[in-house]
Order: C-alpha cells, then sequence, then structure tokens
C-alpha cells in the first residue's frame, strides 16, 4: 500500500502526447511523418538527435541508428507492426505501431510509441514520448522552450487534432476520464480543424504552429499536481476552452 507521503516524495511522470482521430495511411506515409518528425526534434535538446530501432537489448539497438532518419527502413518497421490474430490476416483498418527509443538508459531514456494509419474509429492514432523523471537532464528537458518545440514538431509532422505536455498526476487531476482531446495540460495544441482558442488570462500564452493550429502555454513554470492553484488554474482555462468548443474528445 503507497502511503501519502510516499506519493509526495515520487517524481511526477511527464510525458508528450499528439493524437488524432481515424486516418487511413499507408506505411510509407506513416514513415514519411515520422522521418519529417524525427528530423525537426534534434534542435531542442541532445537527447532528441538519437534514436535507434527497437532491438532485444540496448546493446543491439545501439548496432542500428535511425538518424538520419531513412523512410524505407521506417516504412519496414511500420509493416511490421500491424495487428492481426495469431495465424489469421491482418487487420488492416487497425493501422501500424511500434515502440522505439533514445539508446539511453536509467533516468535519460526516452522513447517514443507511435500508431498511425488506424481508421476504424475504435482508438486514437497517437504519438507518444514519456520523458525523463530522473537524471541530468530532468531541469533541462522539463521546460516550456523544450516541451513546446516537441509538440510543435509532432503538430507539423503528424497534423494531430490535439496534442498535451504534462505529468500523469496533472492529467488524472484535470479529469476524471481524461479522454484524448478532453483535458489541459501544461502544455496543449489544438488543431484549427477544431475551432479557434479564445483568449485566456494571464500567465497563459498562445503561440501559433504556422497554419495547423495553437499552443496554450499554461504557465512558463513547471506545472504540478501538486500544487493547487495550478490544478485550479487548469480547471479555469478548460472551461473557457470548452465554453468555445475546443474540449471535445478526439474519439467521439
Amino acid at each position: 500500500m503507497t502511503t501519502s507521503s510516499e506519493t509526495a516524495t515520487r517524481p511526477e511522470m511527464y510525458y508528450a502526447g499528439a493524437y488524432w482521430g481515424p486516418r487511413q495511411e499507408t506505411p510509407e506515409e506513416c514513415a514519411r511523418r515520422t522521418a519529417d518528425f524525427l528530423n525537426l526534434l534534434p534542435p531542442y535538446d541532445p537527447l532528441l538527435a538519437t534514436w535507434y530501432k527497437p532491438a532485444r537489448s540496448l546493446r543491439d539497438a545501439r548496432k542500428h541508428s535511425l538518424m538520419p532518419p531513412d523512410v524505407p527502413t521506417l516504412t519496414e518497421l511500420f509493416q511490421r507492426g500491424v495487428n492481426r490474430e495469431k495465424g489469421g490476416p491482418v487487420f488492416e483498418d487497425l493501422g501500424f505501431s511500434f515502440w522505439f527509443g533514445n539508446g539511453e538508459v536509467g533516468g535519460d531514456s526516452v522513447s517514443l510509441r507511435i500508431k498511425c494509419g488506424d481508421y476504424s474509429g475504435a482508438n486514437p492514432n497517437c504519438c507518444v514520448m514519456p520523458l525523463p523523471a530522473k537524471g541530468t537532464s530532468v531541469e533541462r528537458m522539463l521546460t516550456v522552450p523544450v516541451l513546446s518545440g516537441v509538440l510543435r514538431s509532432m503538430a507539423l509532422a503528424f497534423d494531430p487534432d490535439w496534442a498535451v505536455a504534462g505529468s500523469n498526476e496533472y492529467r488524472k487531476s484535470m479529469s476524471a476520464d481524461p479522454s484524448a482531446g478532453a483535458f489541459v495540460g501544461w502544455i496543449t495544441y489544438q488543431s484549427r480543424r477544431r475551432g479557434t482558442v479564445p483568449p485566456l488570462p494571464a500567465p497563459v500564452r498562445i503561440e501559433p504552429v504556422e497554419d495547423k493550429g495553437a499552443l496554450i502555454i499554461l504557465s512558463p513554470d513547471r506545472i504540478s499536481a501538486r500544487i493547487p492553484e495550478q490544478v485550479e488554474q487548469g480547471h479555469r482555462v478548460g472551461a473557457l476552452l470548452a465554453k468555445a468548443g475546443l474540449m471535445r474528445p478526439v474519439m467521439s
């Protein structure tokens, strides 16, 4: 049984994730989007500049770099990540997916899970990046410049409906049923397809992402579910976005 004191001392787990609804795409189209994404990441942090093919061990993975991204290699990885019953046909409408990482161990490890080409309407497509919880990179990566850059890269490469950066705990504090696209994070991206972001009270900042949509930055400082004022701020901003019709789930 976990005590409240143990929960308070355990670091919050942060992540960045982009989500979009049904979109039929081939493995090569998914690969091109992924290649674009990986090419956009390196300027934001050194940990985002090295990526390796999935392997049974870290030692094996480091023999097979994905950088610079090669579309045929990524296409093959997506083709392997099809959904099928054992010995049965491929469920083409469920798309393709695979996991891979940056080749680091311990606190500096970063991984990516990409699901693309799903047009079943059952689950959203996504690009999810769990972030370091400890290690020398935490203070550097868990900042607005880095995370807004990651979300901007996700928006430009994958054209999602919605994206978010924040902690798992903050997500839970925003909604008892935090389905994708229905809560506010530290940084939230909204596609123009979902509507126009209304004016929001300071210190919230709104930044355009080319012609794709907008980033909503809740605070220049790291947001935590353990700070009641920041949780209240998230609910206030969420109410304003809901009033503008922007809080509907990606899969509805």
